[in-house]
């Protein structure tokens, strides 16, 4: 009876997928792609929250994205998940993130949006640290600490009181980390075209009552805007979950900070904002600290012998 136990339980293993193999390099990669769909985000974010609810927004969203993924989730036949509830619960999370992301645009400016969401990789890291069991190297610390400044130095905020859309904006740089923590576990049992389809279905169906209820049609030149939100959360989702399969959430995290001076190059071409001093200077601190990001720990590097 045991002997034919285990033979069950061995069946079982051999049909699990393997993890794939950490990689920082693969990871830089498509944590790029991330950045690209972001910043084309923010932009179309603004242009159609400008006339469109926002609930109406995140449902063509999440029904456009579900379009283009649906072919290639039923062709990998990856809908089958044994951990459906931390789906859930990692969708509501990042439901109410994305409204509150949104909404913020409509009440401050894009580099404010932008600004306080990169207190992220800070809530990251400690999130990842404590339920993940991941070690906040030297390095990681490094990162994390230069990101941060550069952020500082390029927005050098003011004291001021605190606005609404600032709320906003903190709340979902929070809810946005916990989002990430979970997706982070998710990739220890689900592929990423799995957890990318879950975040689609689950969040469709919960702001589908709430879009109908102020339901308003997208003008004929704002369907292209749709279909850059529809296109670019798709896949910088995609490219998301696949990073963090590759390295740990607190590798991952702090390269988001590129997204700042990435949105600034953005503001100048589509915009003539111009680029100063203090964004130059930033964005060196922020490539300095995803530099020392990429390094290998060298309590690793012992114990695996490179």
């Amino acid at each position: 009876m045991l002997r034919v136990m285990n033979s069950r339980l061995a069946s079982r293993l051999v049909c699990l997928p393997s993890p794939p193999m950490p990689s920082p390099p693969k990871a830089a990669l498509l944590i790029s792609a991330w950045l690209a769909c972001m910043v084309a985000m923010a932009v179309a974010g603004r242009e159609l929250t400008a006339d469109l609810p926002v609930f109406v927004v995140m449902l063509l969203r999440s029904l456009f994205g579900l379009v283009l993924i649906t072919p290639l989730v039923i062709k990998n036949r990856a809908i089958a998940s044994p951990r459906r509830r931390l789906h859930l619960w990692r969708n509501l999370v990042h439901y109410t993130a994305q409204y509150a992301w949104f909404f913020a645009l409509t009440l401050i400016p894009l580099a404010q949006v932008v600004s306080i969401e990169f207190t992220l990789p800070i809530w990251t890291a400690i999130l990842a640290t404590v339920f993940l069991g991941e070690r906040l190297s030297n390095y990681r610390i490094a990162a994390i600490a230069l990101g941060f400044a550069g952020v500082l130095i390029i927005v050098r905020p003011g004291v001021s009181t605190v606005e609404l859309g600032q709320m906003a904006a903190l709340y979902a740089a929070i809810g946005f980390a916990l989002s990430l923590t979970m997706t982070k576990s998710l990739t220890r049992s689900d592929s990423a075209l799995t957890i990318i389809f879950y975040m689609l279905a689950v969040q469709a169906a919960i702001g589908l009552l709430p879009a109908l209820y102020v339901w308003t049609w997208p003008t004929a030149d704002k369907w292209p805007w749709v279909a850059v939100v529809g296109f670019v959360g798709t896949v910088s989702h995609y490219s998301l979950a696949r990073a963090m399969a590759h390295a740990d959430a607190t590798v991952v995290a702090p390269m988001d900070f590129l997204r700042v001076p990435l949105t600034a190059l953005a503001g100048y071409l589509l915009y003539a904002e111009q680029i100063d001093l203090f964004l130059t200077i930033g964005a060196a601190l922020i490539l300095t600290g995803n530099m020392l990001n990429l390094k290998r720990d060298p309590a690793k590097a012992v114990r695996s012998g490179a």
